[in-house]
């Protein structure tokens, strides 16, 4: 039996999978070289880096981050309980639009900082003959990697907080329907007392 969409689920996933990525994210900051050890062969220089795990956990990183905007996204807009609230409903909060907007931009610049550290982090492990004999055999620039993670955090913490205020602009939504479905079916009821009243002698 599949388990039931709910808020809560929701909730829990984009949090996991946020904190998944900033801590893969930090992690790959600490376990990143400073620089490779330069060895001159031939007018050319070879840069030897110690094995370490840092393109893996950014790549990891960045899959997770992917995950929790996914989720936090779907989240704000699935049917809950079978209730199906139109979007229109949920972006009448300004509120929810600002931190909708929020979520969505820094999901983007965290998720393009952290694939183009991992990248650039990759290029100099690959790419390691060098015809500059001065080379400093270089990594990724120190600290990117922990940037990305802290705004990987932020991003899940702003889609948790607009699938707070986009479960209060669908409860406002649905009380406002059900006020009108009862004021519709008093007038029924009043209208069919009076067509009855008024056939009695």
């Amino acid at each position: 039996m599949a388990m039931a969409v709910t808020i809560k689920n929701m909730a829990l996933t984009i949090a996991f999978f946020g904190v998944l990525s900033f801590v893969l994210g930090i992690v790959a900051e600490n376990k990143k070289p400073a620089q490779g050890q330069p060895h001159a062969v031939r007018g050319l220089v070879i840069c030897k880096y110690p094995y370490d795990p840092t393109v893996a956990l950014g790549f990891l990183s960045f899959i997770s981050l992917i995950v929790s905007t996914a989720v936090g996204f779907y989240s704000l807009f699935v049917p809950y309980k079978g209730k199906s609230v139109p979007h229109r409903a949920l972006f009448k909060s300004m509120s929810f639009v600002v931190f909708f907007q929020i979520a969505v931009w820094v999901s983007l610049l965290a998720s393009g900082l952290t694939l183009w550290v991992t990248i650039t982090e990759h290029l100099h492990l690959v790419n390691n003959v060098h015809r500059n004999v001065n080379t400093t055999c270089p990594t990724a620039k120190t600290g990117l990697f922990g940037g990305a993670a802290f705004l990987a955090l932020d991003a899940s913490l702003f889609w948790l907080v607009s699938l707070m205020l986009a479960d209060n602009a669908r409860s406002d939504y649905l009380d406002d329907q059900e006020e009108d479905l009862k004021g519709e079916y008093g007038q029924v009821l009043a209208t069919e007392y009076g067509t009855h009243g008024q056939g009695k002698v």
